[in-house]
C-alpha cells in the first residue's frame, strides 16, 4: 500500500482461488483494475464477471465483495474525500477491450472510466508509449501510475526512476515529468488521476 499525491492510496491485492475480498469503499471512492486472473464483483447494485483488463469503480461507501474464480491480481486506487458532497455514481464496470483508442502524438491511450463514462470524481486509463521519450510536461490533476508491461525511466522533478513490470509512480499535478520507453517493446502503464479529464490535458510545457 501507499499514499500518492493529495490521498491518493493505491494497494495491490493478490486472491488465489476462492477467496473473497470484503471491504466498504470509503468516503472518495475506489478505482479497481483487474490485472490477471478472474472472479466475480458484488458492490451495491453491481453483480458480475470480472476478469484480467476490466475496471471497477466502487463509489464511496459501497459495499463490496470480491470472489476470486482463479488467482487474482488487483490494483486498488482509493480517492480523497470530495470537498463537498456530490451524488455518488453507480458501480460501473469497463473492459478495456471495448474503450475508444485515444491519442496524444505517437502514444496511444484508453479511458475505462472517468467523467461521462461512470466515474465523475477521477479518471482511470491504460496508455501505451511506444519506444523514445517525450518533451517534460505537467498536468493539471495529482496521478498515480503502475506500469503493467515494458521498461523505461520515469523522468520527474530532476529524478530518474527505472520503470519495470509493478513499478508505481505518484505525479503530483504541476510536476514537471515525462515516462521515456527505453525498451524495445511497448510500455504499458495504468493512470488514476483526480480530478477526473482526459490524459491528454497539460498545463505549461516544461522548458528543454
Amino acid at each position: 500500500m501507499g499514499s500518492g499525491p493529495a490521498g491518493l492510496v493505491r494497494r495491490q491485492i493478490t486472491l488465489p482461488p476462492g477467496s473473497p475480498l470484503r471491504g466498504l469503499a470509503g468516503a472518495g471512492g475506489e478505482l479497481w483494475f483487474v490485472i490477471a486472473g478472474s472472479g466475480r464483483l458484488d458492490a451495491g447494485t453491481l453483480h458480475g464477471a470480472v476478469a484480467a483488463d476490466t475496471g471497477c469503480w466502487i463509489p464511496p461507501g459501497t459495499e463490496y465483495r470480491l470472489d476470486a474464480g482463479e488467482r487474482i491480481r488487483l490494483d486498488a486506487v482509493a480517492l480523497p474525500a470530495p470537498l463537498a458532497a456530490t451524488a455518488a455514481d453507480e458501480p460501473r464496470l469497463s473492459e478495456l477491450a471495448a474503450c475508444e483508442v485515444e491519442r496524444t502524438g505517437d502514444r496511444r491511450f484508453r479511458v475505462l472510466l472517468g467523467p461521462g463514462r461512470g466515474c465523475e470524481a477521477a479518471t482511470q486509463f491504460v496508455g501505451e508509449i511506444p519506444p523514445g521519450r517525450a518533451p517534460e510536461h505537467s498536468h493539471p490533476y495529482d496521478e498515480v501510475v503502475l506500469v503493467l508491461d515494458g521498461d523505461g525511466v520515469a523522468h520527474a522533478g530532476g529524478s530518474d526512476l527505472a520503470l519495470a513490470a509493478g513499478t508505481s509512480v505518484c505525479l503530483p499535478r504541476g510536476l514537471p515529468h515525462c515516462l521515456e520507453n527505453a525498451g524495445q517493446r511497448t510500455l504499458v502503464v495504468l493512470g488514476v488521476f483526480h480530478p477526473g479529464g482526459s490524459p491528454a490535458a497539460k498545463t505549461a510545457a516544461a522548458p528543454g
